[in-house]
């Protein structure tokens, strides 16, 4: 069995230890209002970039979430890359999420892009269109190609992409994927169905999104 571990995303660090030390000082000083403060961002900032070990269905003709949250959206939209109209599936990810995310099937990296934007509430149908945002395209082990589209908003307002034209991924693995987000869109190729609900809670790498028919 895996043993329990949760890590820390790496850009998450700068704002932990800012706000560890400064409260420190604070408390220190006994400034006590200001230190308890720092304290609680402290706190937030650790549950805000905590990056739990998660275990990945097995099976073939499946494909995992990409993001923690819960499933706003289920809609046939343009693919971003193809223009082609398909089933996609929106999580919204709200601050007590974790923001690590995950690739949905065993793939490589084909096509990166980037918009700048805006960092409206990522909840809001506008901010598919008008926020931040990074798509991704993925060839699956089986030929069909995914996309991925994260989208920042109001908290999480910065994009760190680690993955790279060519690198491979195994499905519910984040090693060189993206890291912050407030939304991510799926989409699905043509003989996938959704296996979510509107409403429902999903986890990164660990929860079916969607699956052959």
């Amino acid at each position: 069995m895996r043993p329990a571990h949760c890590g820390i995303t790496p850009e998450g660090w700068p704002c932990i230890a800012l706000t560890g030390f400064s409260a420190l000082v604070f408390a220190l000083l006994d400034w006590w209002l200001p230190a308890l403060l720092l304290l609680a961002l402290f706190w937030f900032s650790l549950h805000f970039f905590r990056d739990p070990e998660r275990v990945t269905p097995r099976g073939e003709g499946l494909a995992v979430s990409p993001a923690d949250g819960r499933i706003i959206r289920i809609e046939d939209r343009a693919d971003p890359f193809s223009g082609e109209t398909c089933c996609c599936v929106s999580i919204f990810m709200n601050i007590l999420s974790v923001h690590v995310n995950r690739a949905p099937v065993d793939c490589v990296v084909e096509d990166i892009r980037y918009w700048p934007g805006k960092f409206v509430n990522a909840a809001f149908d506008k901010a598919s269109t008008d926020n931040e945002r990074c798509a991704y395209r993925l060839r699956g082990v089986d030929g069909r190609a995914w996309s991925m589209v994260q989208i920042a908003g109001l908290v999480a307002r910065r994009i760190v992409c680690r993955a790279e034209p060519g690198d491979a991924l195994a499905r519910g693995h984040r090693k060189r994927n993206i890291r912050l987000g407030s939304r991510v869109v799926r989409y699905m190729p043509p003989g996938y169905v959704a296996a979510v609900r509107i409403g429902e809670q999903v986890f990164a790498g660990q929860s079916v999104i969607a699956r052959t028919y």
